[in-house]
């Protein structure tokens, strides 16, 4: 139907007969002389319908609304003088028209495409119109790009691609799962994979060396801006390999992706690990395209003679007491604003927010009143504070210290407007804890339960560290991987300590400690969200904007009204009765 996609054609194809295909994006009528936008996958080009050419063609050109498919021929010239548009690829060149086809036409949309103003659950009603946007489109396109260049490079690593399934057994990893019903076996049921983890472990152990795969992964989670129910990573699993054999294989295929993209990246990434990314920046995955960071000042708010703060700085293995100097911080905010900075951190658990400036005559705030001069001075000495700055204090329980913290450094970063949007800061994180202590007092995995430990026979899970890493980009966690366990006996003492017993370990994980009795090699893998990765290269605001048809913070699809009810007689089929909703 079409000889050329729009922004084929340039100055070159003058006095060329083309056939396009498209959309009409806009149309003007200036004095019997017609104008349309038409719209395909590549861009716009303006197309031209005068009466003195052909009157048949015009009356058709009349009758074009916006979003009408049409099937046009004509004849491309340059436009007049004056007549050029800058901001399009074909704003030197229109069409003279000499046949038109309404192809279809549309209702009146619910909305102009690209129009960024829009509700967001209009948008996602209609995706499908939506997604008419270039602006999606083009992030589409380097998703597939992206996608093609993992390929291509992890093919070169010799990496065999392999799909594993999807319907699949529950297994404790972290999230719930999403559970099928099974109508062969009623009152049996499928999971969805939270991921490919135990599938590709079991691919080492039967020698395939190396596999990767553009996986499908679902977890039933709250969702927020860079989650979804489901969702996309690229997996990779090598056999006879260490740690650092992982993230130079990570590196050579995200560089691959990133230079596929049009960005280049610089290789090796720097490397932290899990204990500094807290101390330092409150998080474990900090964003390094600015120098904030925490100085540990809790030995001197020992020896103040304010008590809640001595109190606190008693227990330093519980408790944190840090600084954050702000470099003319002082010069920045006023006084009130940053008595208002309380309010921020104070909905992430904090108790307050101290702060000291730093004056051309002097350290000025009331915590001066607690200190002796040498601690005032070490204060000074240690922070490195100059005139113009300013110094907060976060103090507490460590866990609660390091979150709001690390919150406030990145608050006062967008503040201070010192992130540049077009550095690409990678970082690995390594030595995680190998579990973590929830609200209740148990312990989980911190990566999941196939994770090698350093030391499982450490006296104190909490000083149990594992082979674990995550690569990070700009403050965005885009995967992780480990060294996994290839031992039985090693995995079921990890079991052990996750308060798994004997049998629920061979009812849930039986196939994997059968496949570790026999000879499983040493093996690690990672995984990359491939959806935050494009989310970044595209600097979209959410992973909705480069996932075709996403769900609502509800995991709601507004298009096609998933999820939705059944019918009585698919429930019959799978032996299934509903219990009333509960209110």
């Amino acid at each position: 139907m079409r000889t050329h996609y729009n922004t084929d054609l340039s100055i070159a194809n003058i006095n060329d007969t083309v056939s396009l295909c498209g959309w009409v994006n806009s149309y003007r009528d200036h004095g019997g002389i017609i104008f349309i936008d038409l719209r395909d996958r590549s861009g716009l080009i303006q197309l031209v319908c005068d009466p003195k050419d052909s009157e048949e063609v015009h009356k058709i050109a009349e009758t074009v609304r916006n979003e009408f498919v049409l099937i046009a021929k004509g004849r491309v010239r340059a436009r007049g003088e004056g007549l050029r548009n800058a901001k399009l690829k074909t704003g030197e060149i229109e069409v003279v028209l000499s046949e038109l086809v309404i192809e279809n036409e549309s209702l009146t949309p619910p909305f102009e495409i690209g129009d960024e103003s829009v509700n967001e659950e209009l948008r996602l009603k209609y995706r499908f119109l939506d997604l008419r946007n270039s602006k999606l489109y083009e992030n589409f396109a380097l998703r597939s790009k992206a996608c093609i260049a993992a390929r291509n490079s992890l093919s070169k690593m010799g990496f065999l691609e392999v799909e594993t399934p999807i319907l699949t057994k529950a297994t404790p990893e972290g999230a719930r799962d999403y559970l099928v019903p099974s109508r062969v076996h009623q009152g049996e049921f499928y999971a969805l994979p939270q991921s490919p983890q135990l599938f590709k472990q079991l691919l080492m152990c039967a020698g395939f060396d190396r596999y990767f795969q553009i996986a499908k992964c679902f977890r039933d989670e709250d969702l927020r801006a860079d989650r979804q129910p489901e969702f996309t990573q690229i997996d990779v699993e090598m056999s006879f390999c260490t740690q650092e054999d992982v993230i130079r294989v990570a590196e050579g295929f995200l560089k691959d992706i990133f230079n596929a993209c049009g960005k280049e990246i610089q290789t090796p990434f720097k490397v932290m690990s899990y204990k500094d990314a807290m101390e330092k920046y409150g998080s474990d995955k900090p964003d390094l395209r600015f120098k904030l960071e925490f100085i540990d000042v809790l030995d001197i708010f020992a020896r103040s003679n304010n008590e809640i703060f001595a109190s606190i700085a008693k227990d330093s293995k519980k408790n944190r007491i840090k600084a954050l100097r702000v470099p003319k911080g002082d010069l920045l905010f006023s006084k009130r604003q940053m008595q208002g900075f309380e309010d921020f951190v104070r909905k992430f658990g904090a108790q307050g927010l101290a702060f000291i400036q730093v004056k051309e005559d002097g350290l000025k705030g009331p915590l001066l009143k607690f200190f002796t001069q040498s601690d005032l001075d070490e204060l000074v000495k240690r922070c490195g504070l100059e005139v113009g700055d300013v110094v907060f204090f976060g103090a507490g329980a460590k866990k609660t210290v390091l979150d709001y913290m690390g919150r406030f450094r990145v608050f006062l970063a967008n503040e201070m407007k010192l992130i540049d949007e077009n550095v690409l800061e990678f970082l690995w994180v390594v030595d995680f804890p190998m579990f973590e202590e929830d609200e209740d007092g148990k312990f989980s995995a911190m990566h999941h339960p196939f994770t090698m430990p350093k030391n499982i026979d450490e006296e104190n899970i909490e000083d149990i560290s594992s082979v674990a890493y995550d690569v990070v980009l700009n403050g965005v966690e885009l995967g992780g991987g480990s060294v996994r366990i290839h031992k039985k006996d090693i995995q079921q003492k990890v079991f052990k300590l996750l308060n798994i017993n004997e049998s629920e370990q061979r009812e849930k994980f039986g196939f994997l400690l059968d496949a570790l009795s026999y000879a499983a090699p040493p093996h690690a893998g990672i995984a990359i969200g491939l959806d935050r990765l494009i989310m970044l290269l595209s600097k979209a605001s959410s992973i909705r904007e480069v996932i075709a048809f996403p769900k609502t913070q509800r995991a709601q699809c507004l298009m096609t009204a998933a999820p939705a009810s059944v019918s009585v007689e698919q429930l019959r089929e799978l032996g299934i009765k509903l219990r009333e909703k509960l209110q």
